[in-house]
């Protein structure tokens, strides 16, 4: 059996499809969102060198990543025992090495990737901009104005993606986020400029 097929297998089996989902949108967003937040702050003040900001951008990236695979990871594996338990019990038979056992302890990992890569990827989308300043490309605009723009236009697609799998306007969904976004923002400019 191929390892996707096996993967789509276990998730079915353990139902988890929309917890990998939810947590692809929420830490997407939370990524997303911690970006923004460092990105405005960095605008707001006297902007240090591109590479200062790189670090730090890309520290919050890390950090958000390590959080998230360590806490789904945990949180995911004690379910997956508790739920395997519960159906051997209702068995009465051991299911340790059953495609049950499998999803015990591979769903957890999934998940965990999941919801690891999910603020790593879209925080490294946001940071691209500065990469490519930093890089000596020109870009048409700022590369603090350009990556707030990607940071806007992803926290969009994820409210656009939210609205698909609930079945609801996809245009509402993804102004939904967006205004969210624009709120963070305009709070942290604010406060900041106080």
């Amino acid at each position: 059996m191929r390892l996707v097929d096996k993967a789509h297998l276990l998730l079915r089996i353990t139902s988890t499809h929309g917890i990998a989902r939810r947590y692809f949108v929420v830490n997407g967003f939370d990524g997303a969102l911690t970006m923004l937040g460092l990105i405005i702050g960095f605008m707001v003040s006297d902007p240090p060198p591109v590479a200062i900001i790189i670090s730090a951008c890309l520290g919050a990236a890390i950090a958000l990543a390590v959080s998230g695979v360590s806490s789904a990871y945990v949180s995911e594996s004690a379910e997956r025992l508790r739920a395997l338990e519960q159906l051997q019990d209702a068995m009465a038979v051991d299911l340790g090495e059953s495609f049950h056992g499998d999803a015990a302890r591979w769903v957890p990992m999934m998940i965990a990737l999941v919801n690891g890569l999910a603020p790593l990827v879209i925080s490294m989308l946001i940071m691209m901009p500065l990469w490519l300043a930093h890089a000596g490309v020109q870009l048409p605009v700022a590369p603090l104005t350009m990556a707030v723009l990607v940071a806007l236009v992803l926290i969009f697609f994820l409210g656009v993606f939210l609205g698909r799998i609930s079945g609801v306007s996809w245009w509402r969904s993804g102004l939904q986020t967006l205004l969210v976004a624009l709120l963070t923002a305009a709070l942290i400019t604010f406060i900041a400029s106080n």
